[in-house]
Formats: C-alpha cells, sequence, structure tokens
C-alpha cells in the first residue's frame, strides 16, 4: 500500500484517514497520480541520523525496541522523517532528515505535547529523586561519551561528594 501511495503516486486511503474506515479498509480518491518521489536515502545516510538522534524518536521521544506506546504487541521501530518535506522542495540529506516512529510517521502520535523547554527539564529534574537525577546524569554521561571527574574543591566536606563534568 505504501508503494502505491508514496513510489506510484496514488491517493489511497485509510481508517486513520476517514473515520468510517475499518482497519484494512482503503478508498482510493481519484485514479489521477501524484508526483511520486523514490526512496532514495542510502544505508549510510540512515545510520548517521539514527546515530545522530540517539535511535530515539524526534517527535515523541521513544527508543527503537521499546514497546510500541499503543498497545500494540510490537516493538517501536524508526523510520526517517523529512523535516521539509520532498514535495516541498526538501532533500534527502542527512540535515533534513530525523529519526521518527512508525506511528509518528504515519500521524498517529503528533498529538503529543511540545519538547519541554531547558528550564522546565531542569525543574522536573530537580524535583526528581536522587536515584532517577543519577540514573538520568549517567545516561547523559553514556549517550555524549563523557566521563565524570572528581571536583577539585578544597575542604574535606566536599571530597569524594561532588563531581566535575566537562
Amino acid at each position: 500500500m505504501r508503494e502505491l501511495r508514496n513510489e506510484d503516486g496514488y491517493q489511497i486511503l485509510t481508517h486513520r484517514d476517514l473515520a468510517d474506515l475499518k482497519p484494512n479498509q482503503y478508498v482510493m480518491r481519484t485514479i489521477s497520480r501524484n508526483p511520486a518521489f523514490s526512496r532514495d536515502i542510502s544505508k549510510e545516510t540512515r545510520v548517521q541520523v539514527l546515530e545522530r538522534n540517539g535511535y530515539t524518536c524526534q517527535m515523541c521521544g521513544v527508543a527503537a525496541g521499546d514497546p510500541d506506546p499503543l498497545g500494540s504487541n510490537r516493538t517501536v521501530r524508526l523510520t526517517m522523517g523529512h523535516i521539509i518535506d520532498k514535495s516541498k522542495g526538501g532533500d534527502d540529506s542527512p540535515r533534513n532528515l530525523r529519526a521518527v516512529c512508525t506511528n509518528c510517521n504515519e500521524g498517529l502520535q503528533n498529538t503529543s505535547p511540545p519538547k519541554p523547554d531547558r528550564l522546565s527539564l531542569l525543574i522536573q529534574l530537580r524535583r526528581a529523586t536522587i536515584d532517577d537525577q543519577k540514573a538520568a546524569l549517567e545516561w547523559l554521561l553514556q549517550k555524549y561519551s563523557l566521563v565524570a571527574e572528581p571536583s577539585k574543591k578544597s575542604g574535606a566536606a566536599h571530597e569524594g561528594k561532588s563531581k566535575k563534568y566537562e
């Protein structure tokens, strides 16, 4: 079905487009075809974008292999999503691509709340338990390949307790 829509340019609607349709029912709106686009994203570009995005959906935040948040028995799969659609002049370069889960790519989760700003995120981290704060720190250190170094503050009260992150 996706090939007929994306590669051959047919306008085919599903139950996600029309509430009247049941799953596995389709409607072809017209026999005229839209301009079709070939799939030109290389494997190297896919890997580059997935690694840059931390194998995480840039719209809803789920990671590849997580359980599907919409309740199915599947795990999350990531695809390439265009920031500027090809029909509007976008290209297949890494700067115009982002990792998105199949749900967001199909428009099922695009209603998720916007990403928090820096202050809101810091407030949430400060309110979290010490164990959750440490887990977030360890995740950030691993994600950005950083190593914690002991602080060089003077005084016995600070020795071994504070860490410096560069």
